[in-house]
């Protein structure tokens, strides 16, 4: 990653890398609440801990969360020993009542839930949001709705201990950007800059350029600028974008690189030479963001992408309420019977506001008046067992190397998923139709020889292998299993159900097919193995309701890792 070399936040003594970070933290410092917060990608470790050191210079209060917190004390909520203690309602103040900077530690387990209400509470400009992620691999990252809110990324991943020298923020300077920075003038064709930049960059939320266009003013603030300038703009964009992109414009790889910056207006303090930031190309923006990008950081956020879109409902079976086993979720109103327990601190919960006027009127001294409208049971959530059923395109259309990649990408996943104790099934197509090689075992052996003998050749009857896949969707479904389907193949349909070659009719069957199983409910991720991404397969992954994730010159090892990834939810519950 390239750092940002800036001339008054950067000390001679810092690296590039460790620069951005003081310069990340310093923006933080001015207006916290109005950039959302920080998303820190970092295991935990002094490089870490010499960063979160550094947000004692945040003009709020620093509190910790942690993922597993509850809605009292986010919120606030009864008090059940005072209130029993006094016979009135005593409620506790929730983390939430005063601004605060909100430290989220193990941010990439953070459940939806959760992520749904800090989002809700980032919306109003009072809190700031630090949130840890120590996510070891790509899918495992803070969830998209707090991802979104937050201006801006640092991962420390690739930062040596040796250059982690103790961050000493200027706080006289962010004492001076702070008081003036909502007073500078922002360039109106800033805005149209930003957002065409972020289009390109395949940023969809309205967010992230409102979000640079307030870090520019910030960056201008604390370089001491009369008005947001150029580089400001540019600074913003590579902080605020870097990690939001989802794709690159594929034609701007063939632009000139941007010409050197004038030199000569280098020491100009009062910006009257200097471009204005309207004027800023987009190629300029869009490389300096590029200079930002981490290697590989696309593949990654696909995969994530492709997990987020089958998360929950395949990672480890459906979700269904039990009454004894399971995570626990929160009580209900209800009367203990047959497989129905009595939660008796909710049940106390939900009598103690009433204490006071039931001793009053209660024909009996009582220490707790307790009526039926107050009895709670406990509730569970229980997953089912998940079944992946591989349908692997054999055809000759995928090269003899790339259905050696397949299988042995299906095999290292294979036994991931034994020791998970998911069952596995596995279907090959090609030539006429599709033949069910591995009906859903656990028997990584079996497996194994079954793929071993595989052969290869012939046209790609999808439609027959998508029928196939739903057969045995239907059956695992009946035994209490959760289907998933991972579809790996490089072509598009060229063979009918009754065998007779033809491109058009087959690929007919095949949507038809496809929409069968998405009505049916069942879940999926295609993989795209060709040499580049078949738009065919992408417009059967959205009618498939399926993920689609475009894997080119993938090896075995990539591939199982993305299967791995586009089928494991990003977050338990």
């Amino acid at each position: 990653m390239t750092a940002i070399p800036d001339p008054v936040t950067a000390l001679p003594e810092l690296s590039p890398a460790w620069a951005r970070v003081r310069l990340a933290l310093m923006a933080l410092a001015v207006d916290p609440a109005g950039l959302g917060g920080l998303w820190l990608r970092a295991r935990s470790g002094p490089v870490r801990d010499a960063v979160t050191g550094a947000l004692t210079a945040l003009p709020l209060p620093v509190r910790r969360l942690h993922p597993s917190l509850g809605d009292e004390a986010l919120f606030g909520g009864l008090d059940l020993t005072a209130t029993l203690a006094e016979g009135r309602q005593v409620r506790t103040e929730g983390l939430l009542a005063q601004p605060s900077a909100l430290v989220l530690t193990m941010a990439e387990r953070c459940p939806a839930g959760l992520a749904a209400r800090l989002a809700q509470a980032l919306d109003h400009p009072r809190h700031c949001l630090v949130a840890l992620d120590e996510g070891a691999e790509a899918e495992e990252a803070l969830p998209g709705a707090l991802a979104d809110r937050l201006a801006l990324f640092l991962s420390l991943d690739d930062i040596p201990l040796a250059e982690a020298v103790p961050l000493a923020l200027d706080l006289e300077q962010i004492a001076k950007a702070r008081a003036r920075f909502l007073k500078l003038r922002v360039p109106p064709r800033a805005a149209v800059t930003l957002t065409g930049v972020a289009a390109s960059l395949g940023i969809t939320s309205l967010r992230a350029p409102l979000l640079a266009l307030r870090l520019a003013r910030v960056l201008a603030a604390l370089r001491g600028h009369a008005g947001v300038r150029a580089e400001d703009v540019t600074t913003a964009a590579e902080l605020v974008f870097a990690h939001r992109a989802t794709r690159w414009p594929e034609a701007a790889e063939d632009q000139p690189p941007p010409p050197a910056p004038d030199t000569e207006n280098e020491g100009d303090s009062d910006g009257e030479n200097r471009p204005d930031p309207g004027d800023i190309p987009e190629e300029l923006v869009l490389e300096a963001v590029r200079a930002a990008l981490p290697e590989a950081l696309l593949d990654q956020l696909a995969i994530a992408r492709a997990a987020r879109a089958t998360g929950g409902a395949t990672g480890s079976g459906e979700a269904r309420p039990g009454h004894s086993h399971g995570r626990p979720l929160s009580a209900r109103p209800g009367r203990p019977s047959a497989g129905l327990r009595l939660d008796l601190i909710a049940t106390l919960r939900a009598a103690a506001p009433w204490q006071g006027m039931r001793r009053k009127t209660a024909l009996q001294d009582r220490l707790v008046h307790i009526r039926p409208s107050d009895l709670r049971i406990k509730r569970y959530q229980e997953r089912n067992e998940r079944v992946l059923i591989f349908a692997v395109d054999a055809s000759g259309s995928a090269a003899l190397a790339r259905l050696a990649e397949a299988k042995g990408a299906v095999e290292l996943l294979l036994a991931r998923a034994y020791a998970r104790r998911d069952h596995v099934a596995l279907i090959a197509f090609r030539g006429a139709g599709a033949e069910l090689i591995l009906p859903p075992t656990r028997s990584l052996v079996q497996t194994k020889r079954r793929l071993a003998g595989l052969p290869g050749g012939g046209g790609t009857p999808l439609a027959a292998a998508l029928q196939m896949a739903q057969d045995t969707a239907v059956r695992a479904r009946a035994k209490g299993l959760t289907p998933v389907l991972a579809l790996l193949t490089d072509g598009r349909a060229n063979v009918a159900l009754d065998g007779t070659p033809g491109r058009a009719r087959a690929e007919a069957e095949a949507v038809v097919a496809a929409k069968a199983w998405r009505r049916a409910g069942f879940a999926g991720v295609v993989i795209d193995t060709a040499a580049r991404p078949q738009d065919g397969l992408r417009a059967l992954s959205a009618t498939l309701g399926a993920a689609y994730l475009p894997l080119p010159r993938a090896t075995a090892e990539r591939l199982s890792s993305a299967l791995e990834a586009a089928l494991t939810p990003l977050q338990a519950g």
